[in-house]
């Protein structure tokens, strides 16, 4: 991935029209991206593992508004509760789609639990939280498979905390052979929206190949995440494939708002 230039705005991006993506669980069904509104998403702050209050946190949730929850599914624990939780939001008539949001395992604990792969109704990768050198593809690829054949959608996001370490150094290695080289602060932007962009092409490549549900498509999506008290978290707007890039809070500083992208299988 080479470095741009002249490097990405730090404007807000306009929204651009795109492909749609359909987040599902049952006869439920949240289109994200095209012409369907923005779409609010809100995250737990329990230990999945807890299956019951986090139920119970889900329901607040939407029952607050929130249209998606994704919740933490980081061990063997919380992934085999993921079931457990759908099952109860079920039995109380909630019907919003849970995300799952993986880190560095997601590959194994999707494999080695096929009834959370289930019950969820949408992945997310971050292309910083996958693995690192060889495996980073291997692994990136597996879970590209297994949404493939659960038929799942996947978003691809990307921010500050998790930056893929390795494209970063790359451009940064880029930019300092420049004459004039560019601020730190723009490399870093650049280095989220292309690995975004980077992921988002591997998917399409992976997802070229028809599996038992069906070729992967991408489609750019529009979200707003909240906290679990409606509080929007980190400035982030969803505008695009690599498009999410915007101003935060001007009492603390610039900064880019996470670049996402969303694949429908």
């Amino acid at each position: 991935m080479e470095l741009l230039d002249p490097p990405i705005s730090e404007a807000v991006a306009a929204r651009h029209r795109t492909r749609q993506a359909r987040v599902v669980w049952g006869d439920h069904v949240v289109t994200v991206g095209g012409d369907a509104p923005v779409r609010v998403q809100s995250m737990t702050n329990t230990d999945t593992a807890d299956a019951i209050g986090t139920a119970i946190q889900v329901k607040e949730l939407a029952v607050a508004g929130s249209e998606l929850v994704r919740i933490t599914v980081n061990t063997p624990e919380a992934a085999a509760a993921v079931p457990a939780i759908r099952e109860q939001l079920d039995r109380m008539g909630v019907s919003v789609p849970l995300i799952g949001d993986f880190h560095y395992n997601g590959h194994r604990l999707l494999t080695d639990f096929p009834d959370c792969a289930r019950a969820l109704s949408k992945y997310r990768i971050n292309p910083g939280n996958v693995g690192k050198g060889d495996k980073k593809d291997k692994q990136f690829g597996q879970m590209i498979d297994i949404a493939q054949r659960y038929d799942k959608p996947v978003r691809i996001g990307v921010n500050w905390g998790s930056l893929d370490q390795e494209l970063l150094a790359s451009l940064m290695d880029a930019n300092a052979r420049r004459a004039q080289p560019y601020e730190a602060r723009q490399i870093m932007a650049q280095a989220l929206v292309l690995s975004a962009l980077e992921s988002a092409q591997r998917a399409r490549e992976l997802g070229s190949v028809p599996r038992p549900g069906g070729a992967l498509r991408l489609s750019p999506a529009s979200r707003l995440d909240r906290g679990r008290h409606g509080h929007q978290r980190r400035g982030g707007l969803d505008c695009g494939v690599g498009r999410a890039v915007a101003r935060g809070h001007r009492r603390h500083h610039t900064r880019v708002a996470h670049a996402r992208a969303e694949c429908a299988a």
